[in-house]
């Protein structure tokens, strides 16, 4: 009898035991958190825990029960199949199997093989390997793209030659991009700090079906941590540290999440201090003083020098340095079981950040700009995401958003040879409503369709004024006068709204091969009024205009085997001028911008083809992308006339007067190779190689922004907690003739000057190694080391003022 009820005892524990799983990653044996593990019907879901456990007694033994994780490859099985005493599952990176889950390209979850345009991935573990220093500074590791900087503070990504207002930044599906994202450079991106952002999808290519105007080179979509529910009360806190050589940077993030039944909420706080940029020292291009700075201003804004200072260490780049602050809080709420309601707050604000290339500006022998410097760049974003599963006819499933964006930018600038300092000061408040539905039209879901609408309001505040300082022994006192300043936008206001719908359809023809179409109707429109007329005189002071356009897209993928996936794409996109376009007045190299009121919209039109060959099951995957774009009525900076005269009078100078103009057509053509995955269990490599050319069919001039061939080859070795790879970044030489030397966006002047040709060399050609590692201390500990441009080259990116880091060594700590 004893024995019998040992017996009872032994299989009764047995089956408890047998009511949980725990789940791990292959190779490391670490446990995988909130793993989404659901039957066939989803009637029944579960999580796992920060230990990877989960208990399974909801399912019954006939379940086949999926293990879903976006970083991971899904796994089914049958629930009975588990074992008898231990369940253990594990779940193989998604790195090491490639037919990766894509979010943006349809604002949904979508699988890459069903997916014709070209897309790039990089995950939370990926960022934190690269450990950039700024948002900019992930996009530049990324295949495909370059970036550009005027000054630190700053990055604008180029993606297939287009940059700053022809690219869509979205974050958390809400587009960044508002009423005064201009032409040339960008510094916005760098608002979203690295240290907050999940994941990072890039769309190359118009993409304007799904994300309306500006979408013309492509889409930047950053995803925030978000928080989970979970059926325990959890509180997981972590910590990031992070220093940099290079130029003393400290970085430091702090975050919390905090799950349980009824409501979760993920709270992240980070803050980032860089000093001055040191360049690299050896000069391989043989061009021994350029880039280096030899003196500069020491004016503050409450200190006064009327003379520029040597500067001790000319490799040392001064006036580089600032600090920037990132908060963000989600808050999650289950409100039923078909609705989900996600609220999003962030905050970004910097120190002020000095204009490096115009700090460096000469008039004659002398230093121009005592004073160059940007205000401090705030950007606050409040927004509500309501998901929603009514699994209706007609919307099985959606997302609707809605946000409101204040974006605060100034700049404030004197030269050295007066005491009178300007103020250009601009606020933008974006309203902005998002809805984005699904219907699988079979239960399949090889036929999917997809529909939206998307409506936004921006309402922009322009003012400038000027205040003469007042000086007592080098030290700013107050200030003696005021006098008028032209202001950068319409100083009786302007605002730039947009209503657009759009319909999306997805088809599996057949196993082998998915059809995608899309059509998009956008209407804009934008008003402006100018009061104050000392400067300037327009032929309308208070302006109104309307613009709509229909744009469609049409994608192929074929896939003849399990490892061949060949695309193609014919797409369009446009953009209607905003207010930056048709309404800015500012002043660079002695060239003045003036308003153009009778601007039009500019279109793209994109022919596009892709291949894609996978190898050992996926692990391993190499690409071709290749296209075409057209450009018609594009819009470029040119000379123009204002007051029926070609120069104007601008801060007490006389300038030259350009205006953004729209003219007939030009292309863009281009591709990027790419290769990534694991070539043994141990070695991994992946690399790219890029090359754009881009000139107008009209004046036969390059066009602006087109970077000269770049790549980059890395090999890596992956051991269980160890992990570490050698990069080789390269770049090419770009001439002085391809340079569009009138709009002025490439920066020629930037590059080496040959006083006997009087002309410029053009950015010479340049190449790093770059070495990073990592390892796992404990699975809460993750030790991250990073030796940047190991032989320290000095060298310029094409269109960048600044000059690249040099040597760099950066280590950074993960506890979790």
């Amino acid at each position: 009898m004893r024995f019998l009820l040992i017996i009872l005892l032994f299989f009764t524990i047995i089956k408890l035991n047998a009511q949980q799983v725990k789940v791990l990653e292959r190779g490391t044996n670490f446990p995988i958190e909130n793993v989404t593990i659901y039957n066939d019907t989803k009637e029944k879901v579960v999580h796992t825990n920060k230990k990877g456990i989960a208990d399974l007694s909801i399912f019954s033994a006939n379940d086949i029960i999926s293990f879903n994780h976006l970083s991971f490859v899904e796994y089914e099985i049958l629930k009975r199949e588990l074992g008898i005493v231990e369940f253990v599952v594990y779940l193989t990176k998604r790195a090491e199997q490639l037919d990766e889950v894509v979010l943006s390209a349809s604002r949904g979850k979508e699988k890459r093989s069903r997916i014709a345009e070209q897309v790039t991935i990089t995950s939370f573990e990926e960022i934190k390997k690269i450990a950039p220093q700024t948002s900019a500074d992930l996009l530049a590791n990324l295949p495909g793209i370059k970036v550009q900087k005027s000054q630190f503070g700053g990055g604008s990504p180029v993606l297939r030659g287009m940059e700053a207002n022809r690219v869509l930044l979205v974050v958390d599906g809400v587009r960044m991009n508002n009423a005064i994202y201009r032409v040339g450079h960008l510094q916005n991106s760098i608002t979203v700090s690295p240290n907050i952002i999940d994941r990072t999808e890039v769309i190359f290519g118009p993409s304007s079906v799904i994300y309306g105007s500006d979408a013309l080179g492509g889409v930047v979509h950053y995803y925030t941590k978000t928080p989970k529910i979970s059926d325990k009360n959890e509180v997981l806190p972590s910590l990031y540290s992070r220093f940099s050589t290079v130029n003393n940077e400290f970085t430091n993030q702090g975050d919390v999440e905090i799950r349980s039944k009824k409501w979760a909420s993920y709270t992240s706080i980070s803050h980032s201090k860089f000093g001055d940029l040191r360049m690299g020292k050896n000069r391989n291009h043989n061009f021994n003083d350029w880039g280096k700075v030899f003196e500069y201003s020491n004016n503050t804004n409450t200190y006064y020098n009327p003379n520029s200072v040597v500067n001790s260490n000319s490799n040392i780049q001064k006036n580089t340095g600032y600090n920037q602050t990132d908060f963000l809080q989600k808050i999650a709420l289950p409100i039923t079981n078909q609705t989900n309601l996600v609220f999003n707050f962030q905050y970004s604000t910097s120190s002020n950040i000095d204009r490096f290339d115009s700090l460096n500006e000469r008039s004659g022998d002398n230093l121009k700009f005592a004073e160059w410097y940007y205000g401090p760049q705030d950007r606050l974003l409040i927004s509500s995401q309501l998901k929603i599963t009514p699994e209706k006819k007609w919307l099985n499933n959606g997302i609707i958003t809605a946000a409101y964006q204040n974006i605060k930018e100034s700049r404030i600038q004197r030269k050295f040879t007066s005491l009178d300092r300007t103020y250009r000061k601009e606020k933008v408040d974006v309203y902005s409503l998002n809805g984005d539905f699904f219907v699988p039209l079979t239960k399949g879901e090889n036929r999917i369709l997809s529909y939206g609408f998307e409506a936004t309001h921006n309402k922009v505040n322009s003012n400038a004024y000027g205040k003469t300082l007042e000086v007592q022994n080098n030290k700013v006192v107050g200030f003696s006068g005021d006098f008028i300043v032209q202001s950068r936008y319409p100083d009786g206001g302007g605002d730039y709204s947009s209503l657009a719908s759009y319909v999306n359809y997805r088809q599996d023809i057949n196993k082998k091969s998915t059809l995608n179409t899309g059509l998009r109707f956008n209407y804009t429109n934008l008003n402006a009024k100018w009061i104050d007329d000392t400067f300037i005189t327009l032929p309308d002071f208070d302006i109104t205009l309307d613009n709509s356009a229909l744009t469609a897209t049409i994608g192929y993928t074929y896939r003849p085997t399990e490892n061949w996936q060949l695309n193609g794409v014919i797409s369009s996109g446009f953009r209607s001028p905003n207010l930056d376009d048709v309404g800015k007045i500012r002043e660079k190299s002695g060239k003045v911008t003036v308003p153009n009121i009778n601007l039009e919209p500019e279109y793209a039109y994109n022919f596009e083809t892709g291949i894609l060959k996978y190898f050992n099951n996926k692990r391993f995957q190499t690409g071709l992308n290749i296209y075409y774009t057209l450009l018609t009525n594009y819009i470029t900076r040119d000379y123009f006339e204002v007051n029926d005269s070609p120069t104007i009078l601008y801060d007490g100078e006389e300038g030259t007067v350009v205006a953004n103009v729209n003219k007939d057509n030009a292309y863009i053509v281009g591709g990027t190779y790419s290769f990534k995955g694991s070539i043994t269990d141990l070695w991994f490599t992946k690399g790219s190689v890029t090359y754009t050319k881009g000139k107008a069919y009209d004046t036969h001039e390059p066009l602006s922004s087109i970077p000269p061939l770049f790549g980059s080859l890395e090999f890596g070795i992956e051991k269980e907690r160890f992990e570490a790879g050698l990069n080789w970044k390269f770049n090419a030489k770009k001439k002085e003739k391809d340079y569009n030397l009138i709009e002025g966006i490439d920066n020629v002047e930037q590059t080496p000057y040959n006083s006997a040709t009087d002309s410029y060399y053009g950015v010479p050609s340049w190449s790093t190694f770059n070495l990073n590692a990592n390892y796992k201390i404990k699975n809460n500990i993750t030790l991250y080391l990073s030796i940047d441009n190991i032989l320290d080259q000095h060298y310029k990116e094409f269109a960048t003022s600044i000059s690249a880091p040099g040597r760099n060594f950066s280590v950074s700590v993960l506890v979790n």
